[in-house]
């Protein structure tokens, strides 16, 4: 309603009365200021305390959104960090054993290993590169002869890496091979 529109009532008033300001006693008037002045200081501290209480709840909002970001953060970056440094591992593992010379013992080794895993087989084929194989019988070793109640052929494969080797039995084949032994070191260790 705006300041001079007609007022419509619905029933007549009953004891009303004009008054106008001056014909109040000024402590009246001042009491009428008073408490306008007090109803509307309150309503304006009711108004601003909403819109703290508002913004505080959005600030919270904010806080928790940032919060839950930086959690899933922190954990995609220890992922990536962990899959780094399995990586970095690996590869100075490869470089660290790459630059190991082959000696008979590597060979030997590798052979055991492959026997072990080949586990009561009798019948057997080694496959060994060629220089690994002229390595073995440069040093006498004792691989190049079978055991008791065991066969195996020795035979050489330029597919076979230096220092790794390849057992065949009736039952299946053993790859110890230097880079299917680091393929499933990698494999293992892969998240």
């Amino acid at each position: 309603m705006r300041w001079g529109e007609k007022i419509h009532l619905h029933a007549p008033l009953k004891g009303a009365q004009l008054t106008s300001m001056e014909s109040l006693p000024m402590t009246q008037v001042i009491l009428r200021e008073n408490g306008a002045f007090a109803r509307g200081t309150m309503e304006g501290e009711r108004r601003l305390s909403e819109q703290l209480i508002e913004q505080r709840n959005q600030l919270m909002e904010l806080q928790n959104g940032v919060l839950a970001s930086l959690q899933a953060a922190v954990a995609d970056v220890m992922r990536q960090s962990e899959q780094a440094m399995v990586q970095l591992a690996l590869t100075i593992a490869e470089k660290l054993v790459g630059s190991i010379p082959i000696s008979p013992e590597i060979v030997a080794s590798s052979v055991r290993s492959a026997l072990a895993d080949a586990g009561e087989a009798t019948e057997f084929q080694i496959k060994l590169n060629p220089e690994d194989i002229a390595l073995l019988k440069e040093t006498g070793s004792p691989l190049l002869e079978p055991g008791p109640g065991t066969t195996f052929h020795l035979e050489a494969s330029s597919a076979i890496s230096r220092g790794g080797c390849m057992v065949v039995t009736k039952f299946g084949i053993i790859d110890a091979r230097r880079e299917t032994r680091q393929t499933r070191i990698a494999e293992a260790l892969a998240p």
